[in-house]
């Protein structure tokens, strides 16, 4: 890797780790109705999914889209197809401030890893972070890419769990937390608009 492209990678991974995208909305969303600790294993799920996902499409997966674009096309409506279903789930989830019951759950771990193989903004991340900072394919560089994004990109989403804490401070009737769940899901749904443009 040349290392005089360290800073441009770390400004990029900072650059788009920390602006809204599905990721950071629902994080913001989780931390709202969970708060901070019940969203740990969901930003952890981000984090360390996305870091796996940066080294797999590093390591070969990126070849498969050179060889046949028609497989990030279909990747492409797939994500598109589960982020209305995601935030269709967001805007209809229920929890009763008054008595404390819950109907909806925060992601787990695993199912906040396995997201980031749908999400549009993340597959966009990765792609874009190897073909410019890694374009050799070598494993040092691809390494040095994915522990870079490791680093960066979860402090970055925790200030949107975090915001979403605080959030929840002034969420103090469920008229209020479901207005905030439906501008969430609206948001996930506008944050699809640039993977919409031809």
């Amino acid at each position: 890797m040349d290392y005089d492209l360290f800073p441009a990678l770390a400004m990029f991974a900072l650059v788009s780790s920390i602006t809204p995208g599905p990721n950071n909305l629902m994080l913001m969303a989780s931390g709202a109705n969970f708060g901070f600790q019940r969203t740990l294993p969901h930003m952890f799920g981000v984090g360390l999914g996305f870091t796996l996902m940066v080294m797999l499409v590093g390591i070969g997966i990126i070849k498969i889209f050179d060889a046949f674009p028609l497989a990030y096309i279909i990747l492409k409506y797939f994500s598109i197809v589960y982020l209305f279903y995601l935030a269709y789930k967001i805007a209809t989830s229920s929890i009763s401030l008054s008595n404390n019951s819950v109907k909806a759950e925060p992601m787990t771990f695993m199912q906040a890893a396995l997201f980031q193989w749908v999400n549009p903004k993340a597959w966009t991340m990765a792609l874009t972070a190897i073909s410019l900072y890694a374009p050799s394919k070598s494993m040092t560089a691809v390494v040095v890419v994915a522990v870079v994004f490791g680093l960066i990109n979860l402090p970055s989403i925790s200030s949107w769990v975090l915001l979403g804490q605080k959030i929840q401070q002034i969420l103090t009737s469920n008229t209020h937390l479901k207005i905030f769940n439906f501008s969430m899901a609206l948001l996930l749904v506008l944050s699809l608009y640039p993977v919409l443009l031809p």
